[in-house]
């Protein structure tokens, strides 16, 4: 597993920002080749081209409306687990993104790749939502 975690502080309230993270289709403008899905359980990501692809289902496990969602990724291909928490600080709100992640058939010895690659994709994914 690789263990990733993405702190910001903006100026959004903090009702503002959990209202971002949490719209789960917008995810999918920052993720190259992706769709984002809402289903009853959570949401889908299909990062593909076409039909030819991968799917990576997550399910919400836990929901703290306005601080706190916990994230189970049910997938055959991506597995792990994602939380996202708001709380106001002076001036806007903080946004923690704590993710740990795995790609199976993968070894441990590619978790520094997988590591990487996720907190740059990540990175990408919360400064879009916020900006």
């Amino acid at each position: 597993m690789a263990l990733i975690e993405i702190v910001r502080e903006v100026r959004l309230s903090p009702a503002e920002s959990w209202r971002r993270l949490t719209d789960w289709e917008e995810h999918g403008r920052f993720v190259p080749l992706t769709t984002i899905t809402v289903t009853p359980q959570g949401f889908d990501a299909f990062t593909g081209i076409g039909r030819v692809g991968f799917h990576d289902p997550m399910e919400i496990v836990r929901w703290d409306e306005g601080a706190f969602c916990r994230l189970e990724k049910r997938g055959r291909i991506v597995t792990g687990w994602a939380e996202l928490a708001v709380e106001p600080i002076a001036g806007g709100s903080r946004v923690t993104w704590r993710e740990d992640i795995h790609v199976k058939g993968t070894p441990r010895a590619a978790d520094s790749l997988t590591r990487a690659s996720s907190r740059a994709l990540f990175t990408r994914v919360i400064d879009g939502l916020l900006a």
